[in-house]
């Protein structure tokens, strides 16, 4: 999938309808360039610039599809991953980074993050990802964990820009 459904069912929704990606980042361009993209094909998307920010925010439960950096002050991504382990419904997460080691995106694809893209993020392989967790969002379905062969990017693939 090449983002032709974030394209196609985007300006079909109205702006209440339209699924909810939140981004967290302590990187500022990060979070404007992913918004930027993200508002370009049509949805909502909201920026932080912390896992705090995010979950004072209220709009965990909105939330379509996370993505989230994994190393930043105070709760790390993992962190915040953990932390919304219980959510209902299961809050889809891609995992974004420069610097994570090995053991980091091991325990992320484990904990049952849909994919760990390295930055720089290829857009196409990002645009992949968040089709693919949209479609899914939009049809019902929920986590991963539920069937993960409809992902795109299970825990032997990966991606890196």
């Amino acid at each position: 999938m090449n983002g032709s459904w974030l394209r196609n069912h985007g300006a079909q929704l109205t702006i209440a309808e339209k699924p909810l990606v939140a981004i967290v980042d302590d990187d500022v361009s990060v979070r404007q360039s992913a918004r930027r993209l993200i508002h370009s094909l049509g949805y909502r998307a909201e920026a932080f610039g912390s896992a705090e920010e995010f979950l004072d925010s209220g709009q965990a439960t909105e939330t379509a599809c996370l993505i989230l950096d994994v190393r930043m002050p105070r709760i790390d991504g993992l962190g915040l991953q953990r932390r919304l382990a219980g959510s209902e419904p299961p809050i889809p997460i891609v995992f974004i980074t420069a610097r994570a080691s090995e053991e980091e995106e091991r325990r992320a694809l484990r904990a049952g993050a849909v994919a760990f893209l390295r930055k720089p993020v290829d857009k196409e392989a990002l645009l992949r990802v968040l089709g693919a967790v949209l479609e899914r969002s939009a049809s019902g379905g929920g986590n991963h964990d539920d069937d993960s062969s409809h992902w795109p990017v299970r825990t032997a693939d990966r991606y890196s820009g």
